[in-house]
């Protein structure tokens, strides 16, 4: 079972390091990351460059393709050749999924006109200018498309995402094994929930 994540630089790392950790242990997975260009590829918060082998023009096809979000978003929806490939990818895999802006890049690729979607909520209106539905709702399934909202979110939408790869009892197995039990210490994780204040600070942080 291939899984790719593509990585462009200013990516958010936890867009994709979250669900590589999860989707890693589903039996019989492997997570490859592929790049423009194989070399470094830089994180969006700058200290954490990832040494990228492949090319995503070597991959030809796989079971499920994950696009992380970031700043780099803005770089994959202005390549060309990339939503080509995204497209071609798309026509094969089992699941085509997005992390946070990630899903702007299936946007601009055609794939979501129509189609009810989430992403960050602070790029609501990027999403619907490509014709999709946005929703607030943290994971959206929509028949082999799956988005999930804000960077954190990408964890959830793995664990959904492994229950369809493999089965119920072993994503829980991963989960109890990450230890994945969120206890936050502030109830702000949504725009329903923060307040002004939080809101206008939060909006710097992109």
């Amino acid at each position: 079972m291939d899984i790719v994540i593509p990585l462009y630089d200013r990516f958010e790392p936890l867009d994709a390091i979250g669900p590589y950790e999860i989707l890693a242990y589903v039996p019989g997975a492997t997570v490859r990351f592929v790049a423009a260009e194989p070399g470094l590829v830089q994180d969006g918060l700058g200290s954490l460059p990832v040494h990228v082998p492949t090319g995503y023009s070597e991959v030809e096809r796989c079971d499920v393709l994950l696009i992380p979000g970031g700043g780099s978003f803005q770089t994959m929806v202005n390549d060309a050749d990339f939503l080509e490939w995204v497209r071609g990818i798309h026509a094969g895999t089992r699941f085509t999924t997005s992390v946070c802006t990630g899903s702007l890049v299936l946007g601009a690729a055609g794939l979501l006109e129509g189609v009810t979607a989430t992403t960050h909520w602070d790029a609501a209106a990027d999403l619907e200018s490509y014709g999709a539905v946005y929703t607030a709702e943290r994971v959206i399934r929509h028949d082999r498309l799956i988005t999930s909202a804000g960077v954190s979110s990408g964890i959830d939408m793995a664990l959904q995402l492994a229950v369809l790869l493999a089965d119920e009892v072993t994503a829980q197995a991963i989960q109890l094994y990450t230890e994945y039990d969120p206890q936050p210490p502030f109830d702000t994780g949504s725009v329903a929930k923060a307040s002004a204040q939080v809101l206008d600070l939060a909006r710097t942080l992109g």
